[in-house]
């Protein structure tokens, strides 16, 4: 494990495949895995630790307290009016700028295997009520790396972690991955990208992936997804670049980003190039603006129900045909 300005950083290790994970925000920095006789790196991440102090595409963060938007930037829980920071004005994104993904966390290596990290968010932290005791702990096991995220308030509140990952197998685009989704339903959203209310089929939609779909076939005029759906299964599977993608949530929902908007803004892992489509995010949710939806499962945590996610990705060479 190597500290550096407090910023901490510790690599999982299995055979040929690492993870290197940063005590700011859980961030997943790094990931390599074995690919034609190579090492190649899958997620998108900056080459220096430090700079994720500027990290505005949120790459590889856990997002929170809520991930995704908050519309208004603000809700009201058990009769109190409470204002968040307006981020993506008017609305608030991924727990404000100063949310869980800026906090440096505290970590404990459990070997090259397991990391686990916690967090104490008091209450009024980014504006939300709560005094939360969060812990994450991610684990790798062969080529799969697992993310426990737990959560106790002292208080009703509200918590909606998502992994926010990009995924580059190793390619210069995701333009050419082939993903496939078990989700018949989506959020449609207005201009802003706030969920209108209604939970639609995806028949005819560019994201229904339920069959299989390249994202160049769903998005052939280069506009970009991004688009929360409604799992009908915890799972997706991608392909592309010679490797495999699996995931397996208990979450309900699953933001589908394309990285349409991505930039360089630092300078990046060896042997990568951050531009738009250089990346995929898949991040398992709750209901997005579930606070503010009428109908939607808001995701409250209480003393009594407390918070758990965990989900599995796993990222290995396809077999050869």
């Amino acid at each position: 494990m190597s500290d550096r300005g407090g910023i901490r950083r510790h690599v999982l290790e299995g055979g040929e495949v690492s993870v290197a994970i940063l005590n700011r925000g859980c961030i997943t920095q790094d990931w390599q895995v074995p690919l034609r006789g190579a090492r190649v790196p899958v997620v998108l991440g900056y080459a220096d630790p430090a700079d994720y102090a500027r990290n505005p595409r949120s790459l590889g963060i856990i997002a929170g307290r809520v991930a995704n938007r908050i519309s208004g930037a603000g809700f009201t829980l058990d009769g109190q009016r409470y204002d968040l920071p307006a981020n993506e004005a008017p609305n608030h994104i991924h727990g404000g700028p100063e949310g869980l993904h800026a906090r440096l966390w505290e970590m404990e290596a459990d070997g090259t295997r397991a990391v686990r990290l916690t967090l104490v968010s008091p209450h009024g932290e980014g504006g939300y009520p709560g005094l939360l005791d969060l812990t994450v702990t991610i684990r790798l096991e062969g080529d799969a790396l697992t993310y426990d995220m737990r959560a106790v308030s002292d208080r009703p509140t509200l918590l909606n972690l998502a992994q926010h990952s990009y995924y580059s197998l190793g390619a210069e685009t995701c333009r050419d991955f082939h993903v496939t989704l078990p989700a018949s339903r989506y959020t449609p959203n207005d201009a802003a990208k706030i969920p209108t209310g209604e939970v639609a089929p995806v028949t005819g939609c560019p994201f229904d992936f339920r069959n299989g779909r390249r994202i160049s076939e769903a998005d052939p005029d280069e506009q970009g997804l991004d688009m929360n759906l409604v799992l009908d299964r915890g799972q997706a599977r991608v392909t592309g670049n010679g490797l495999v993608l699996e995931i397996e949530t208990d979450q309900p929902c699953l933001q589908l980003y394309t990285g349409q908007y991505l930039t360089a803004e630092h300078t990046p892992l060896p042997g990568q190039r951050h531009a738009p489509f250089a990346g995929l995010c898949l991040e398992p949710q709750g209901y997005p603006n579930a606070v503010n939806t009428p109908g939607f499962p808001c995701p409250l945590v209480t003393p009594d129900q407390p918070y758990h996610q965990r989900t599995t990705v796993c990222i290995f060479e396809e077999d050869p045909v």
